[in-house]
């Protein structure tokens, strides 16, 4: 768990883990949304995925809302 405030943040510090996970042998990570995704290979795979997740929807209009 994270104990540090990260940059441009104030108050008290939000609970924090892993975006990854592993069921079996199968690697996954979650977002802030409830959404899981996977399954992939190895970690790094995962990570991997998610920074394509994340270049995905920085590139969304902002008026595009997550349900």
């Amino acid at each position: 768990m994270n104990t540090k405030h990260r940059d441009g943040e104030a108050g008290p510090i939000p609970f924090r883990c892993s975006r990854f996970f592993c069921v079996g042998s199968k690697w996954y990570f979650t977002t802030r949304e409830g959404f899981d995704s996977g399954p992939f290979a190895s970690r790094d795979r995962a990570e991997i995925g998610l920074k394509r997740f994340l270049h995905v929807i920085k590139l969304m209009p902002d008026d595009v809302a997550f349900h």
